[in-house]
């Protein structure tokens, strides 16, 4: 199985839905009206610390469910008040259940600039993003080959939405910075075979050059990954399963940026009855 391949010929579909119920000149006009601006690149490159971005989504193709009970806006609250820098939600509904209406639902809600993470491929999906309250956007180096990448980076300049570029190799990562991109996410999972590889990040940031916004994307689960990561300097870190997996997810938050894990429980211990004193009993 090709995971991307899949995953693209599926979303030519569900484009082609969102443009019959939503057509893209109606989305236009719309968007002309005001709208409040979150800067996401600012945001997440504050010096000073290692940033989180905090990734809701109920399912993935290569682990299932993860929360029967799924409440974005429940998560998106704790999220905030564990102190997160910005969330990520994943859109896309076949693989991920994934809905763009989470966008707006979780806007609503919370303060924290919000990253649309999908299969994004053509402009529409640009004027989409913005329309459902989107303050960047997701752009997969490998999809926008032939110079398309600079295209939507301009378009969604113009947009005002901020855009993390992924990339997976170094041929990848000298395309995007090419193409002038500001945002470079590393993700450590092959998105053809799903397969992840946590050495991939630390042997591509030495070759992004200063300036740049660094994000490690895939498979970061522990307080150690998160403090070896900030020794390669990178400015954020995107983690999705690992919080969505997480009985408690503010205390799972903690445990991988502080290193705080939960107390364990003490378990009671049986209490032997006491002894009676037969002489005194006997006196009674």
């Amino acid at each position: 199985m090709d995971f991307l391949k899949e995953v693209l010929l599926e979303k030519q579909k569900a484009v082609k839905e969102a443009k019959r119920v939503y057509p893209e000149d109606e989305l236009r006009k719309k968007l002309e009206e005001p709208r409040i601006y979150r800067p996401f690149k600012q945001a997440i490159s504050e010096p000073g610390k290692l940033h989180i971005i905090a990734e809701i989504k109920k399912a993935s193709p290569s682990e299932g469910l993860f929360r029967e009970h799924f409440d974005p806006v429940q998560i998106s609250r704790l999220y905030q008040n564990a102190g997160v820098s910005a969330v990520s939600i994943l859109t896309e509904e076949k693989y991920f259940q994934g809905k763009i209406a989470y966008l707006n639902q979780v806007r609503k809600i919370i303060e924290l600039p919000i990253l649309r993470k999908d299969f994004i491929y053509e402009p529409y999906q640009l004027y989409e993003s913005k329309f459902f309250g989107a303050d960047a956007v997701l752009l997969i180096a490998e999809i926008l080959k032939e110079g398309k990448l600079s295209e939507f980076l301009a378009l969604a300049k113009r947009l005002e939405l901020d855009c993390l570029v992924e990339v997976a190799s170094r041929v990848e990562l000298a395309y995007a910075l090419t193409q002038g991109s500001e945002i470079i996410g590393i993700n450590n999972r092959n998105l053809h075979s799903l397969e992840v590889d946590t050495k991939l990040a630390a042997s591509l940031v030495k070759d992004i050059p200063e300036g740049k916004v660094i994000v490690a994307e895939s498979g970061i689960k522990t307080h150690r990954e998160y403090e070896a990561y900030k020794k390669l300097k990178m400015n954020a870190l995107l983690i999705g399963s690992a919080f969505m997996k997480a009985e408690d997810i503010k205390q799972k938050i903690k445990e991988v940026v502080d290193g705080k894990e939960p107390k364990k429980k003490k378990t009671a211990q049986k209490v032997k009855p006491e002894k009676v004193n037969r002489k005194r009993a006997s006196k009674k």
